[in-house]
């Protein structure tokens, strides 16, 4: 029989886990020490526990399987709420498995080390942002629990939580086995499969948009396939920028409502049918929209539902559905699209002595991608993600909905580990949090590019209160350090050096480059600045 420990690892293989994010503590010690003698998973400690959060949040975003964060009890633990808080609102199974005190200690009568009010505080906490929970305190019960947990983690796409008393770790148990995916009832699946299809046929304009959870789901490829099929233009929401890259021909951009284009908003708000294909309906994709919510258009499938105007099907998987689509339905010519030339990319900087915009970099990026292929990219909120829109489609991962600072670089590292190489876009509020992180590339032999945007600002803030003076930094010359910590840092100001800086960087290997971007104040992207007037303007309305 297994030990706790290496059956929960072999699960964790099981379950499409690729490698293990964490920072040790005493009560993960021996756990850790499994992890490290096992070799079963590779593993990556960091600095600080958001940004263990962070890079599982990444990992599992661009591998498709399970992310897995490692912590101790208390201190660690409860620093990692906040990045898992933003996988559960972006739909990310991570995997949370935290040290815990074991049975004698809970029950010697001091309050122990870390603790909060109560021995359970933990397991509470953590029960607001994960889908399910286990407590390994019982050999006869514990791999049932491991896997109950793991296979909610991916029929939900959501992050669950372990609980590891550290005394358990040798104890004796029965192979965790894996459960069966629960499939949708085949009835079900055919009512509503031709009743989606039915709503196509008579529909005159029909759209497909898309969102992060066909990632999640794996049916990312499925959908495009079916898009071309049913000839259906497809559009992506701000948070899903960057799904099906590849799929230009069936592609038309990304929507953003008025912040976006022109042509490719009217394609969505003036459809009369509009297919929701794993869309979170958050304020971010849809708050400059003007009818994105009115049931008599829309057809929603998330997560295990699916709702065709005021009808709803229960418990149907979204892969369930795609592939039932798949199955009844009938090939048609391409219909036309209304979007004109769709997204167009800006390319060609004029790499001379100018002052560098934020659109500027996107223009650079293009033309860097033109030149070398497309990279993966993660970036943070900000300005910096806006200036992502204007990038060509390649894979990208951001908090386009939780919106948390500190993610980009964390993110990149995790994206860096799965053995990508990204281009992080990250602004200088959010370096000054988790951009530290760049310190571990060399121990694990990872070669990131980080553009960091500094206007010495947190610009986006700005946009919104520009009176305000605390949104002012200082200059923390970001670049000077990289080398203190593995890297090789550059400023550039501009556009010829930014255009130099990034195709020294893709030539450069064995370490991380940091290109800092030296932006002026009050400059944004054209996309944050669309987005920002269209904001005000419906803030306007709703105070009406």
């Amino acid at each position: 029989m297994p030990t706790l420990a290496t059956a929960l690892l072999d699960a964790l293989k099981d379950h499409g886990a690729t490698e293990i994010f964490g920072i040790p503590g005493d009560f993960v010690l021996p756990f850790f020490k499994v992890i490290e003698e096992s070799g079963s998973l590779p593993y990556f400690t960091l600095s600080h526990e958001p940004a263990v959060g962070f890079a599982a949040d990444a990992a599992s975003r661009y591998h498709g399987g399970i992310g897995v964060a490692v912590v101790t009890y208390g201190a660690g633990a409860f620093n990692l709420v906040n990045s898992i808080a933003g996988a559960y609102a972006e739909r990310s199974p991570v995997v949370v498995i935290a040290g815990a005190p074991g049975a004698r200690e809970r029950t010697s009568g001091y309050l122990l080390h870390h603790q909060v009010r109560t021995v359970d505080s933990q397991l509470a906490v953590f029960k607001e942002v994960t889908c399910a929970q286990a407590v390994l305190d019982d050999p006869a019960t514990a791999s049932a629990e491991i896997a109950r947990v793991l296979r909610t983690a991916l029929e939900l796409s959501l992050p669950v939580y372990i609980e590891f008393p550290r005394d358990m770790v040798d104890a004796k148990v029965e192979p965790v086995r894996k459960l069966p995916q629960r499939a949708a009832d085949p009835g079900a699946l055919a009512e509503c499969s031709e009743e989606i299809l039915d709503r196509i046929a008579r529909a005159t304009s029909p759209v497909v948009v898309v969102d992060v959870e066909i990632r999640r789901y794996g049916v990312e490829k499925q959908v495009g396939a079916l898009a071309r099929k049913l000839g259906l233009p497809v559009v992506t929401t701000f948070m899903g920028r960057g799904l099906l890259e590849g799929d230009d021909d069936v592609v038309a951009g990304t929507y953003l409502g008025a912040a976006g284009d022109p042509g490719l908003s009217a394609l969505v708000e003036e459809s009369d049918l509009v297919l929701m294909f794993g869309v979170i309906l958050s304020d971010t994709n849809f708050a400059l929209s003007t009818n994105m919510t009115d049931p008599r258009r829309t057809v929603l499938a998330t997560g295990r539902e699916v709702q065709i105007g005021h009808h709803v099907y229960r418990d149907l998987p979204l892969a369930d559905l795609i592939a039932g689509l798949d199955a009844h339905a009938t090939a048609h010519p391409p219909r036309p699209r209304n979007a004109g030339q769709g997204m167009v990319y800006p390319r060609k900087l004029v790499a001379d002595a100018g002052a560098i915009a934020p659109s500027d970099i996107a223009t650079a990026i293009n033309d860097l991608f033109d030149k070398h292929g497309r990279m993966p990219m993660t970036a943070d909120i900000g300005d910096c993600l806006f200036t992502a829109m204007e990038i060509d489609n390649t894979h990208l991962a951001a908090p386009g909905y939780y919106a948390g600072m500190g993610f980009g670089v964390p993110a990149g590292v995790g994206v860096a580990a799965t053995g990508l190489r990204p281009l992080i876009l990250v602004g200088d509020g959010a370096f000054q949090m988790t951009g530290w992180e760049l310190g571990n590339c060399r121990r694990y032999g990872l070669d990131p590019i980080v553009v960091l945007f500094n206007n010495c600002s947190w610009e986006m803030l700005r946009v919104f209160q520009p009176e305000s003076k605390f949104n002012d930094l200082d200059d923390w010359h970001f670049a000077d350090i990289a080398k203190s910590i593995g890297g090789y840092g550059e400023r550039v100001t501009t556009r010829a050096e930014l255009a130099a800086a990034l195709d020294a960087a893709v030539a450069r290997r064995g370490q991380f480059s940091l290109i800092e971007v030296m932006l002026p104040r009050g400059v944004t992207s054209h996309t944050l600045a669309r987005f920002v007037t269209g904001f005000k303007a419906v803030r306007e309305r709703m105070a009406k």
